[in-house]
């Protein structure tokens, strides 16, 4: 089971989307209470990364055209009426 979700960053009005097997590790990774084995964009975003909407894909394959379609103009504007 793959979870696709959005952080959000209110310092830097910053908005993150992924997909990953794990949303609680991967949560703990963009807040820095686990380490990255690289300097990834949410690392480089101080603050706290709140987790603003999540869904899951029973595929890794459908996880990914999720995660692009909440890319899309259309998703950020779905995801923009999620930040409160």
């Amino acid at each position: 089971m793959f979870s696709v979700y959005v952080v959000y960053n209110r310092i830097y009005n910053k908005i993150y989307i992924g997909y990953t097997s794990d949303l609680e590790a991967r949560l703990k990774r963009h807040n820095g209470i686990l380490k990255n084995k690289k300097k990834s964009f949410t690392s480089k975003n101080k603050g706290k990364w709140e987790l603003i909407y999540s869904e899951q894909s029973s595929t890794r394959k459908d996880a990914i055209k999720r995660e692009k379609e909440l890319k899309s103009y259309r998703g950020r504007e779905f995801i923009k009426s999620k930040i409160k």
